[in-house]
Protein backbone atom coordinates (compact mmCIF):
# COMPACT_ATOMS: atom_id res chain seq x y z
CA UNK A 1 0.00 0.00 0.00
CA UNK A 2 1.34 3.56 -1.27
CA UNK A 3 2.32 5.78 1.67
CA UNK A 4 -0.07 8.15 0.59
CA UNK A 5 -3.35 6.18 1.27
CA UNK A 6 -1.89 4.76 4.62
CA UNK A 7 -2.69 8.35 6.64
CA UNK A 8 -6.41 7.49 5.51
CA UNK A 9 -6.50 4.34 7.26
CA UNK A 10 -5.39 0.45 6.53
CA UNK A 11 -6.16 -1.16 3.13
CA UNK A 12 -7.37 -4.96 3.40
CA UNK A 13 -8.96 -5.68 -0.28
CA UNK A 14 -11.90 -7.42 -0.41
CA UNK A 15 -11.39 -10.60 -2.75
CA UNK A 16 -12.78 -10.73 -6.37
CA UNK A 17 -14.90 -13.31 -5.38
CA UNK A 18 -16.65 -11.02 -2.41
CA UNK A 19 -16.61 -7.88 -4.43
CA UNK A 20 -18.88 -10.15 -7.24
CA UNK A 21 -21.01 -11.09 -4.39
CA UNK A 22 -21.62 -7.65 -3.12
CA UNK A 23 -22.26 -6.30 -6.31
CA UNK A 24 -23.84 -9.30 -7.65
CA UNK A 25 -27.41 -7.69 -7.07
CA UNK A 26 -26.89 -4.31 -8.73
CA UNK A 27 -29.90 -3.26 -10.82
CA UNK A 28 -27.02 -1.26 -12.78
CA UNK A 29 -24.35 -1.95 -14.46
CA UNK A 30 -20.65 -2.38 -12.76
CA UNK A 31 -17.24 -3.71 -14.04
CA UNK A 32 -14.72 -4.82 -11.74
CA UNK A 33 -11.21 -2.40 -13.01
CA UNK A 34 -7.73 -1.70 -12.62
CA UNK A 35 -5.45 -4.55 -12.28
CA UNK A 36 -8.12 -7.71 -11.41
CA UNK A 37 -9.68 -6.26 -14.72
CA UNK A 38 -6.84 -7.43 -16.72
CA UNK A 39 -6.01 -10.25 -15.11
CA UNK A 40 -9.79 -11.23 -16.00
CA UNK A 41 -9.30 -10.98 -19.18
CA UNK A 42 -5.69 -12.67 -19.81
CA UNK A 43 -7.34 -15.38 -16.88
CA UNK A 44 -4.38 -15.56 -14.92
CA UNK A 45 -2.95 -14.21 -11.78
CA UNK A 46 0.10 -11.40 -12.70
CA UNK A 47 0.63 -9.53 -9.30
CA UNK A 48 -0.27 -8.35 -5.87
CA UNK A 49 -2.56 -6.54 -5.56
CA UNK A 50 -3.10 -3.63 -2.55
CA UNK A 51 -6.83 -2.73 -3.43
CA UNK A 52 -9.55 -3.69 -5.49
CA UNK A 53 -11.17 -1.08 -8.08
CA UNK A 54 -15.10 -1.25 -9.00
CA UNK A 55 -15.86 1.03 -12.21
CA UNK A 56 -19.43 2.40 -11.90
CA UNK A 57 -20.88 5.29 -14.48
CA UNK A 58 -21.78 8.47 -12.50
CA UNK A 59 -25.26 8.57 -13.73
CA UNK A 60 -25.63 5.00 -11.25
CA UNK A 61 -23.24 6.27 -8.41
CA UNK A 62 -26.65 5.39 -6.23
CA UNK A 63 -26.48 1.20 -6.28
CA UNK A 64 -23.32 1.67 -4.49
CA UNK A 65 -25.20 2.33 -1.50
CA UNK A 66 -27.80 0.30 -2.59
CA UNK A 67 -25.67 -2.47 -2.80
CA UNK A 68 -22.79 -1.64 0.56
CA UNK A 69 -25.74 -0.87 2.47
CA UNK A 70 -24.63 -0.54 6.26
CA UNK A 71 -21.21 0.37 4.80
CA UNK A 72 -19.30 3.50 5.15
CA UNK A 73 -18.58 5.49 2.16
CA UNK A 74 -15.87 8.35 1.58
CA UNK A 75 -15.67 11.05 -1.38
CA UNK A 76 -12.07 11.60 -1.98
CA UNK A 77 -12.52 15.25 -2.61
CA UNK A 78 -9.82 16.54 -4.37
CA UNK A 79 -7.12 17.49 -3.66
CA UNK A 80 -6.35 14.89 -1.52
CA UNK A 81 -9.27 14.87 1.04
CA UNK A 82 -11.63 12.33 2.03
CA UNK A 83 -15.30 13.26 3.30
CA UNK A 84 -18.12 10.95 4.34
CA UNK A 85 -20.54 10.41 1.14
CA UNK A 86 -24.24 11.52 2.68
CA UNK A 87 -27.35 9.19 1.83
CA UNK A 88 -29.02 10.46 -1.16
CA UNK A 89 -26.31 12.42 -1.96
CA UNK A 90 -25.14 13.09 -5.98
CA UNK A 91 -21.27 13.43 -5.70
CA UNK A 92 -20.12 16.13 -8.56
CA UNK A 93 -17.96 15.50 -11.20
CA UNK A 94 -14.93 16.56 -9.24
CA UNK A 95 -15.38 13.14 -7.40
CA UNK A 96 -13.88 10.68 -9.19
CA UNK A 97 -13.54 7.92 -6.58
CA UNK A 98 -15.53 6.67 -3.22
CA UNK A 99 -13.30 4.60 -0.49
CA UNK A 100 -15.89 1.80 0.97
CA UNK A 101 -15.68 0.21 4.35
CA UNK A 102 -18.25 -2.16 6.39
CA UNK A 103 -17.39 -0.01 9.51
CA UNK A 104 -15.50 2.89 11.57
CA UNK A 105 -12.80 0.24 12.81
CA UNK A 106 -12.54 -1.83 9.83
CA UNK A 107 -10.48 -1.23 7.02
CA UNK A 108 -11.21 0.03 3.42
CA UNK A 109 -12.32 -2.91 1.23
CA UNK A 110 -13.09 -1.43 -1.95
CA UNK A 111 -12.40 1.35 -3.86
CA UNK A 112 -15.28 2.56 -6.27
CA UNK A 113 -14.77 4.97 -9.40
CA UNK A 114 -17.12 6.99 -11.19
CA UNK A 115 -16.60 7.84 -14.81
CA UNK A 116 -18.65 9.60 -17.21
CA UNK A 117 -21.37 9.32 -19.86
CA UNK A 118 -23.40 10.74 -22.45
CA UNK A 119 -26.31 9.19 -23.87
CA UNK A 120 -25.15 5.87 -25.14
CA UNK A 121 -21.74 6.64 -24.98
CA UNK A 122 -18.63 6.34 -22.11
CA UNK A 123 -16.81 9.61 -21.80
CA UNK A 124 -13.44 9.63 -20.49
CA UNK A 125 -12.83 11.50 -17.33
CA UNK A 126 -9.23 12.63 -18.80
CA UNK A 127 -10.03 13.45 -22.13
CA UNK A 128 -13.93 14.19 -22.92
CA UNK A 129 -12.74 13.74 -26.60
CA UNK A 130 -12.44 10.20 -26.02
CA UNK A 131 -15.45 7.77 -25.96
CA UNK A 132 -16.60 4.69 -26.54
CA UNK A 133 -20.21 3.26 -26.72
CA UNK A 134 -21.03 1.69 -23.06
CA UNK A 135 -21.42 -1.64 -24.39
CA UNK A 136 -18.03 -1.72 -25.59
CA UNK A 137 -16.80 -0.70 -22.02
CA UNK A 138 -16.70 -4.21 -20.61
CA UNK A 139 -16.52 -7.81 -20.73
CA UNK A 140 -17.51 -10.75 -18.49
CA UNK A 141 -15.15 -13.35 -17.30
CA UNK A 142 -16.25 -17.14 -17.71
CA UNK A 143 -17.26 -17.15 -14.13
CA UNK A 144 -19.75 -14.60 -14.14
CA UNK A 145 -17.92 -11.70 -13.34
CA UNK A 146 -18.23 -8.08 -15.92
CA UNK A 147 -14.49 -6.29 -16.17
CA UNK A 148 -13.28 -3.40 -18.10
CA UNK A 149 -11.52 -4.25 -21.59
CA UNK A 150 -8.27 -4.03 -21.60
CA UNK A 151 -7.79 -1.06 -24.01
CA UNK A 152 -10.05 1.14 -22.18
CA UNK A 153 -7.77 -0.13 -18.86
CA UNK A 154 -4.44 0.78 -20.46
CA UNK A 155 -5.85 4.13 -21.52
CA UNK A 156 -5.95 5.01 -17.91
CA UNK A 157 -2.90 3.64 -17.01
CA UNK A 158 -1.00 5.11 -19.85
CA UNK A 159 -1.53 8.61 -17.94
CA UNK A 160 1.23 8.02 -15.87
CA UNK A 161 2.45 4.35 -15.98
CA UNK A 162 4.07 2.88 -12.72
CA UNK A 163 5.95 -0.53 -12.48
CA UNK A 164 2.74 -2.97 -12.25
CA UNK A 165 1.05 -0.83 -15.38
CA UNK A 166 4.14 -2.15 -17.17
CA UNK A 167 3.39 -5.57 -15.91
CA UNK A 168 -0.11 -5.55 -17.17
CA UNK A 169 -0.04 -3.60 -20.60
CA UNK A 170 2.69 -6.56 -21.53
CA UNK A 171 0.09 -8.99 -20.01
CA UNK A 172 -3.16 -7.14 -21.86
CA UNK A 173 -0.86 -6.48 -25.13
CA UNK A 174 -1.67 -10.10 -27.23
CA UNK A 175 -5.55 -10.03 -25.73
CA UNK A 176 -7.95 -9.56 -28.93
CA UNK A 177 -10.02 -6.69 -28.78
CA UNK A 178 -12.89 -5.78 -31.10
CA UNK A 179 -12.13 -3.02 -34.10
CA UNK A 180 -12.23 0.08 -32.52
CA UNK A 181 -11.20 2.50 -34.63
CA UNK A 182 -7.45 2.51 -33.67
CA UNK A 183 -8.30 1.71 -30.02
CA UNK A 184 -6.41 2.52 -27.86
CA UNK A 185 -3.43 3.28 -29.39
CA UNK A 186 -5.11 6.60 -30.74
CA UNK A 187 -7.16 7.46 -27.80
CA UNK A 188 -3.53 7.55 -25.84
CA UNK A 189 -1.91 9.79 -28.46
CA UNK A 190 -4.68 12.26 -28.68
CA UNK A 191 -4.58 12.71 -24.56
CA UNK A 192 -1.11 11.89 -23.38
CA UNK A 193 0.63 12.65 -26.81
CA UNK A 194 3.35 10.64 -27.79
CA UNK A 195 3.67 7.59 -25.67
CA UNK A 196 5.95 4.16 -25.58
CA UNK A 197 3.17 1.93 -25.69
CA UNK A 198 1.76 2.95 -28.93
CA UNK A 199 3.93 1.48 -31.56
CA UNK A 200 3.75 -1.59 -29.73
CA UNK A 201 -0.47 -1.23 -29.35
CA UNK A 202 -0.59 -0.68 -33.16
CA UNK A 203 2.35 -3.82 -33.90
CA UNK A 204 -0.03 -6.11 -31.96
CA UNK A 205 -3.31 -4.94 -34.21
CA UNK A 206 -1.58 -5.46 -37.08
CA UNK A 207 -0.65 -9.02 -35.84
CA UNK A 208 -4.01 -9.80 -34.86
CA UNK A 209 -5.33 -8.95 -38.36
Amino acid sequence: MSAAREPFGRWSAAPLAEVARLFSGADRPWWVAGGHAVELAVGRRLREHGDIDVLVLRRDQALVQRVLSGWEWWAADPPGRLRPWRVGEELPAGVHDVWCRPGADAPWRVQVMLDEAAGGEWVSRRDARVRLPVGELGAVSARGVPYVVPRVQLYYKAWSPRPRDEVDFTAALPVPAPSARGWPADAIELTCGPHPWTPRLRGAGTRRG
